[in-house]
């Protein structure tokens, strides 16, 4: 959050965090970022939002806010754009891993590892619906589009 922080400064945007502890939070926090008149809306790579990234999707779409996600299940199930990480690739790193500490080895002598494979997903039926035009030159540097 910290280092978003500091970019929308840079950019000069301010931000309005919204805060949601349960699924009950969600609409409020929605409805709240409507009445403030938000531009867009960001969600973080975080179980909470993963496990409820339908309601979340759907409630950006019902608010037209333009919305980015980290993961590309949220474009899967109606979220607007995702950047981040391939899940798939993730877990299958760690696979390697929970297969090394099985046969033996030593979870403290194993590398850290970052991510490698990151995508970019645009849900053009969700743009359509919220009103929104996407640049060309943005649709070409998708790695996917769901039309």
């Amino acid at each position: 959050m910290r280092d978003t922080e500091a970019a929308a400064r840079t950019l000069g945007i301010a931000l309005q965090p919204l805060e949601a502890r349960n699924v009950d939070d969600l609409e409020q926090a929605f409805s709240r970022a409507a009445a403030e008149r938000a531009d867009a809306f960001i969600t973080f790579a975080h179980g909470f939002a993963f496990v409820h990234r339908r309601r979340i999707a759907g409630l950006a779409a019902h608010h037209r806010l333009p919305a980015m996600y980290g993961w590309r299940e949220y474009a899967d199930v109606g979220g607007l754009m995702t950047y981040g990480p391939n899940v798939t690739a993730t877990l299958r790193r760690a696979a390697s891993y929970v297969d090394r500490v099985i046969k033996g080895a030593d979870p403290a002598d194993l590398p850290v590892e970052q991510p490698t494979k990151f995508e970019l997903v645009i849900n053009m039926k969700t743009a359509k619906t919220i009103g929104l035009d996407i640049p060309p030159t943005v649709l070409a540097r998708a790695d996917e589009v769901i039309e």
